[in-house]
């Protein structure tokens, strides 16, 4: 016979645990040796680190254990140590030129760090988390500047703040011409169509024709001849889409009626200087620097 037809031996018997059910039998088998060889490393390991490390709770303590570890006392460790580093970085910001700050990786981060949890904490309520602004309040992002986009300008804002009543703020004062009654209705809605072509947008050429006198007796002074705006006095643009109450010819109506001018509150004094040091290289490299 050979040996592949030989009937195989018949399999050791398995132990039961003697119940069984509706013909099935629970067997009572052994544990793989690697399951039971694991558990007892890990029970092993258990015993060893309640030895070397705290591990037990008494009645007036724990047990510290043979390495007097702790992690409470780790992390205010890290703190004090983050503390003092934080500490030297914020006295280096301290008294660092502003372009200086830029021009150093480790110092720029920590700015723009520290800029970016004051920005979160007290900027973004106006001019939203991203500083995309809204209708009203500037968008931080992009490259247009009421005041101007420097670096040491936008400290200065920033220090001082607009119509804020300080010395130093920023001041532009946009007359009321419909509500103080310096123009009619109709010269206001031609200076409108007026204000409209200049962005380069369809507008009714006989009311910009006849708004042309007004516009150059009483907005030349601070928009320009050709409606650029004067930066030094807070003057927008007029030639471009950027528009800080809104574009449509019923905006900028009511813009000229009311003359709106919003207030930023003067920092200095609420804010360390390192602080507002922090937010200007933050609002500054994020909106690319100038």
């Amino acid at each position: 016979m050979s040996a592949s037809k030989r009937p195989k031996p018949p399999a050791a018997p398995v132990e039961t645990t003697g119940h069984e059910w509706d013909g099935i039998r629970e067997l009572d088998t052994p544990l793989p040796r690697w399951w039971l060889i694991v558990w007892y490393i890990t029970i092993l390991f258990s015993i060893g680190y309640w030895i070397a490390m705290p591990a037990w709770p008494g009645l007036k303590g724990y047990t510290h254990g043979l390495l007097h570890r702790s992690d409470r006392a780790e992390v205010v460790k890290a703190l004090d140590d983050l503390s003092v580093q934080r500490g030297l970085l914020g006295k280096k910001l301290l008294t660092a030129d502003l372009k200086a700050i830029e021009a150093d990786p480790e110092l720029q981060s920590y700015a723009m760090a520290a800029g970016q949890a004051a920005f979160g904490d007290n900027c973004a309520t106006c001019h939203g988390a991203g500083g995309a602004g809204a209708a009203g309040y500037p968008n931080l992002r992009d490259d247009v500047w009421l005041w101007g986009g420097g670096l040491e300008d936008i400290h200065r804002t920033i220090q001082h703040g607009v119509r804020s009543g300080r010395p130093d703020a920023r001041v532009s004062m946009m007359p009321a011409f419909g509500r103080d009654g310096v123009l009619k209705s109709g010269e206001i809605n031609d200076l409108t169509a007026y204000v409209t072509a200049l962005s380069r947008r369809p507008a009714d050429r006989a009311a910009v024709r006849r708004a042309a006198p007004i516009y150059a007796q009483q907005c030349v002074v601070c928009h320009g001849p050709a409606g650029k705006g004067v930066q030094a006095m807070g003057a927008p643009d007029l030639t471009d889409q950027d528009w800080l109450y809104g574009s449509s010819p019923s905006a900028i109506q009511q813009q000229i009626w009311n003359g709106q001018g919003g207030v930023m509150p003067a920092w200095q004094g609420r804010f360390s200087e390192e602080t507002i040091k922090a937010l200007a290289v933050y609002v500054h490299v994020n909106a690319g620097g100038r």
